[in-house]
């Protein structure tokens, strides 16, 4: 399939062909013409499927030309990696310099980015809150933007960015939204939910790479926070019958003393730390050693303490976590001869891009499995409340230590700050 397809101007054809891009991704045949016309677009798609170019090519497409003092394309990304990684595109694409582009990120000072922008320019590259700044100091004029686009939003809300997002996308109202991700997960569409038009658009590209080793048996339990992660893991590993043997990989030695907390009603011996943090903890510094203990039934691991851990002969290996190389979780779940081995990750909304990511790498999807219908959901939003009555005793304990006030004391009015400075004032001068 040719360039042809896109349809591109002849400029950005000979941009791209020398660029080395002489066919469209998939990505690309399936988005450009919707964003082109105008719809609103949500891609999803891995690394290396070309998001990226596709925005370039349709925002290039879509202005034309450079005219204007207020910005008509916005472009927000996660961190400033991102914004140079779009810059060296447009650079790549925009031969004739025929756009006045802009990056906004943390390494300016508020001031010099505010005169850059109010002196003009047509497309700007720029994290969230950084733009969210310069547009609560009226320099970033949103009134003309008719691109507005997300790019890796699922990074975007890993790093607790939606406020600024979503205010600067209800800021320009009257823009095309187009949303680019390698996942779409609930916490995802509730931050694009206030913005993105109901006639948006969905296209999900699933390039899984080649099998790349022979891995094995795969299971994916997708649950909504640490606190459910804890309940699960403790109601799977309560079978004693099936999980005689298992390893847990957490991150961090914190998170594997409050993983061996949570197994409070356990046989004596039964749970361990590799290496615990505290000497009082139950544990192993040979794993070895756990292998050879018949009544040491779950090793909890940190990956930040692990290096290279011989885990052949465990028959079931859990990612409570994922590590933050791939690679760190690859290597334990590549076969080894004939072993009969289950490799059972744990993943909230926000890890799904890791899972994604070894998908790709390991050339398969991981078999996503229902949730036991006893385990106890945990909800975010549920806080412990006090009690009303303790409120109220505490109240007039309170209350107990004051007196009732003279009535020649009793204030029976309430001056605002600026009625007072009147009265001061007119007290002074004799006004009174």
């Amino acid at each position: 399939m040719s360039l042809d397809k896109l349809k591109l101007s002849k400029p950005l054809v000979a941009a791209m062909t020398d660029a080395g891009f002489l066919t469209p991704k998939e990505i690309q045949t399936r988005t450009m013409s919707r964003i082109l016309g105008g719809q609103d677009v949500i891609a999803v798609g891995p690394e290396g499927s070309g998001k990226t170019t596709t925005y370039v090519l349709a925002t290039l497409m879509k202005l034309k030309y450079a005219f204007e003092e207020a910005p008509r394309a916005l472009i927000l990304v996660p961190d400033i990696e991102h914004v140079d990684h779009v810059l060296e595109q447009f650079k790549l694409l925009n031969r004739n310099n025929t756009f006045r582009i802009l990056g906004i990120d943390s390494r300016g000072t508020i001031e010099t980015q505010m005169n850059e922008v109010t002196d003009g320019c047509d497309i700007i590259v720029a994290v969230p809150d950084r733009a969210r700044a310069l547009y609560l100091k009226l320099a970033l004029n949103t009134n003309k933007i008719q691109l507005f686009i997300v790019d890796n939003a699922e990074l975007i809300v890993k790093k607790g960015l939606q406020l600024p997002v979503v205010e600067l996308a209800n800021s320009a109202y009257k823009s095309q939204h187009v949303v680019f991700t390698e996942v779409l997960h609930d916490k995802l569409k509730h931050m694009i939910a206030p913005f993105m038009k109901d006639s948006a658009a969905t296209i999900e590209v699933d390039e899984i790479g080649e099998k790349q080793a022979e891995v094995y048996h795969q299971m994916l339990y997708q649950v909504p926070n640490f606190r459910t992660k804890l309940n699960l893991l403790t109601l799977l590993l309560n079978d004693a019958e099936v999980f005689d043997k298992a390893v847990v990989f957490v991150n961090t030695r914190l998170t594997a003393q409050t993983v061996y907390k949570n197994f409070n009603q356990h046989k004596e011996g039964e749970i361990s730390i590799y290496r615990p943090l505290f000497f009082d903890d139950r544990g192993f510094d040979d794993i070895n050693e756990f292998k050879d203990t018949p009544e040491a039934r779950i090793l909890i691991v940190a990956n930040e303490n692990s290096g290279e851990l011989n885990i052949e002969g465990i028959p079931f290996i859990f990612h409570f976590e994922l590590p933050e190389q791939k690679e760190t979780l690859i290597k334990r779940i590549v076969k080894h001869g004939n072993e009969d081995v289950v490799a059972i990750t744990f993943s909230t909304d926000i890890e799904l891009i890791e899972v994604k990511r070894i998908e790709q790498a390991i050339g398969q999807k991981l078999e996503v499995m229902e949730l036991p219908e006893d385990l106890k959901v945990v909800d975010a939003a549920d806080k412990p409340k006090k009690k009303k009555g303790t409120e109220d005793d505490e109240s007039s304990e309170r209350g107990a230590a004051f007196h009732e006030k003279k009535a020649s004391n009793l204030k029976n009015y309430n001056y605002s700050a600026g009625a007072k400075a009147k009265m001061t004032y007119k007290n002074k001068k004799g006004l009174s």
